[in-house]
């Protein structure tokens, strides 16, 4: 719900705050901002990245966590964000505090990119924090982020330019699968709360990536995130997450179309493809989740 998260939120031309007028939200220099039927609310300037999820990609996600497929990450974030990762077998960041974990009910929490809101409405679920907000670029995501969690308000804005989020706001930010302005997010971060990011490792969704033509993903992400932070935000924790699942040809079709390779691949291509995998076809995720600390 949007009311869990007004006071948090800034007008995208510059006004430090917002309140909800009727079925809109409106800033002290009169800019409107109409809520959805759907209960989430645009605060972008100009229209969507070409980027954003379509409708069939949110819809494959759902479906997806649906089936469980997903269930590791969503444990392993769940850990990283009540600092029980090092118990769990992750590699501690060297020098970190060993008392990472605050064990205080955070108060708001975003997440950017946070496409349908099943991971934050987990944290939110997990934690009991006061409020989530899932800021996404796709109207097909934030329709359902925005009924994903009975204190998670969804708002539909752009990763990439300035975030409209009060300085300091977040307890709690996580990055999954995402774009993130790093310099943006470390503004909206609290004093000594923390950053969440997951990314994928090079060898996820392996086989699929070799026999459909999926995009890859770069080595060394993980360096690069300490190295983009270095002197503002320190390492907590880092844990490589790595599953198998063994599916079925359908079940392939919907993975791929959930993420970014959707956006490039011919569909008639991919579906021949896939025709050709075995039945069913085991499949290894591999995923880092990298715990910082703003300073």
């Amino acid at each position: 719900m949007l009311r869990h998260v007004i006071e948090h939120l800034t007008c995208p031309y510059g006004e430090p705050s917002l309140a909800l007028d009727g079925a809109s939200l409106r800033c002290p220099a009169g800019h409107r901002f109409d809520v959805a039927r759907q209960g989430y609310v645009s605060l972008l300037r100009g229209r969507s990245p070409a980027a954003a999820d379509t409708p069939a990609m949110v819809a494959a996600r759902v479906e997806v966590v649906a089936g469980g497929h997903l269930e590791p990450l969503r444990a392993a974030l769940i850990e990283a964000v009540e600092g029980t990762t090092d118990s769990a077998g992750c590699r501690r960041a060297a020098g970190a505090d060993p008392g990472s974990g605050t064990g205080e009910r955070p108060g708001l929490v975003v997440e950017v990119g946070a496409g349908p809101g099943h991971h934050l409405a987990a944290v939110l679920e997990a934690t009991g924090a006061e409020a989530g907000l899932a800021l996404d670029s796709s109207k097909a995501a934030c329709r359902r982020a925005a009924r994903a969690h009975p204190r998670l308000g969804a708002v539909l804005a752009d990763a990439w330019q300035p975030l409209p989020i009060r300085d300091a706001a977040a307890d709690l930010v996580m990055v999954v699968f995402a774009p993130r302005h790093l310099d943006e997010v470390l503004r909206i971060l609290a004093p000594r709360a923390r950053l969440v990011v997951a990314a994928p490792e090079p060898d996820h969704l392996g086989v699929l990536v070799e026999r459909l033509g999926l995009l890859r993903v770069d080595a060394g992400k993980p360096d690069a995130l300490d190295r983009v932070l270095a002197g503002r935000a320190d390492p907590v924790a880092r844990r490589v997450v790595r599953w198998t699942r063994h599916l079925n040809h359908a079940e392939v079709t919907t993975v791929v179309g959930m993420g970014p390779s959707a956006h490039h691949l011919d569909v008639g291509v991919v579906a021949e493809r896939i025709a050709g995998l075995p039945e069913p076809v085991e499949v290894g995720f591999a995923v880092t989740v990298s715990t910082l600390r703003r300073r």
